[in-house]
């Protein structure tokens, strides 16, 4: 049996109501996964980590396949050099591998900023802290966790 998702844990300890779904195989792209999950792709919430300055890192939660802007990223967090953190310190400041990230349980506490394009949905997925598995939850209840989140457009529209 699989241990419990770390994620699972925190969100208990928040109160969020949520489900975990484990992929019958690897996962190779945005479409099987939602598929999977009888979800779209914008449904699925990626947590990014960026790195602003050595040691010094934040996290994005942003809803689809999309690109993030940028620009408009920069601008957010005021500074002119980011860039995204590398799988050693995604893993060093998370706990989490790439693909199992999210903002719940992590080894360090993050800045969080969370893109509107979370709240397209109402049910969402997000990284469960365990490759192959994710946590299905309400989109307002994932912002009602994260109370001192803030709330950007850095997503690149199409």
């Amino acid at each position: 049996m699989q241990a419990k998702s770390p994620v699972a844990i925190a969100l208990e300890s928040l109160g969020v109501s949520h489900s975990l779904f484990a992929h019958p195989g690897p996962v190779t792209s945005f479409e099987q996964a939602a598929e999977e999950r009888g979800q779209q792709p914008d449904q699925i919430v990626r947590s990014i980590v960026f790195r602003a300055s050595e040691g010094e890192y934040f996290m994005v939660l942003v809803a689809g396949p999309q690109q993030i802007a940028w620009p408009a990223l920069r601008s957010v967090v005021g500074q002119n050099r980011i860039s995204m953190a590398s799988q050693e310190e995604v893993l060093e400041v998370t706990g989490y591998i790439r693909g199992a990230v999210s903002p719940f349980g992590m080894k360090q506490d993050l800045p969080i900023y969370v893109d509107e394009s979370v709240s397209d949905f109402e049910d969402i997925s997000i990284g469960s802290g365990i490759k192959g598995t994710t946590v299905i939850l309400k989109s307002e209840d994932l912002l009602e966790a994260l109370p001192d989140a803030t709330r950007v457009k850095v997503r690149k529209d199409d």
